[in-house]
């Protein structure tokens, strides 16, 4: 295995719950309501896609900055109370931290990447991080994992992957990366090359305490 490359938002992190409180806010004062449905849309995409989306959903298609820079700010103030780490996250850190090159790759802005990791202490993990602001192309795009296991010196057909959504599922994928996916929508299908409820699975468990660096 050449890296690992992780996903955040809820895969690493329950930021999903911070994000989702936030839209949920955003599409009451627009007078909708918010459930499933509006969050598949949003899910996995660059902030900029999702508020282009909202705009359009809200009947307001020439208003994606404003409504960005409103979510923004939404979710922002949601992260300063912190983000607690899903269930498993922290051990498989450790686990594979110190055998195997490893980033972060989000769709998130840097500011909302570097607080979300700050808050829960996980920034120390990675000296490799890449976010929308980095790339010219978000996820779907393979764009953010081309360039975190370039940075890592790191092939991504000897890499492995782990993503929450279809939509980094499918970035990853393209990148040529192997995928674990672990849905953090409750019922979501994601098709990859392993699929698991959580990442406290016994099978991640100890493939985080086998993993070697290639030689």
């Amino acid at each position: 295995m050449s890296a690992i490359v992780f996903d955040c938002d809820g895969l690493l992190l329950d930021t999903e719950s911070c994000w989702s409180r936030a839209e949920a806010a955003l599409f009451a004062e627009h007078g909708h309501e918010f459930g499933p449905a509006e969050k598949d849309m949003l899910i996995g995409r660059s902030v900029p896609a999702a508020c282009a989306e909202l705009a359009r959903f809200f009947g307001r298609p020439d208003d994606g900055p404003l409504i960005e820079a409103d979510l923004l700010a939404r979710v922002g103030a949601e992260l300063s109370d912190g983000a607690a780490p899903m269930p498993g996250a922290r051990a498989l850190l450790d686990a594979v931290a110190s055998r195997v090159p490893i980033a972060v790759a989000t769709n998130s802005p840097r500011h909302l990447l570097s607080a979300a990791l700050g808050t829960s202490g996980f920034d120390g993990y990675f000296e490799v991080s890449v976010t929308a602001d980095d790339v010219a192309h978000a996820k779907p795009h393979p764009e953010p994992y081309l360039v975190a296991f370039e940075r890592l010196g790191a092939r991504p057909s000897d890499g492995v992957a782990l993503e929450d959504s279809s939509t980094g599922v499918v970035a990853a994928q393209a990148a040529g990366a192997f995928v674990i996916a672990v849905p953090s929508q409750v019922g979501k299908a994601l098709s990859a090359d392993f699929v698991t409820d959580a990442l406290t699975d016994p099978e991640i468990v100890a493939w985080g305490r086998t993993v070697r660096e290639l030689e």
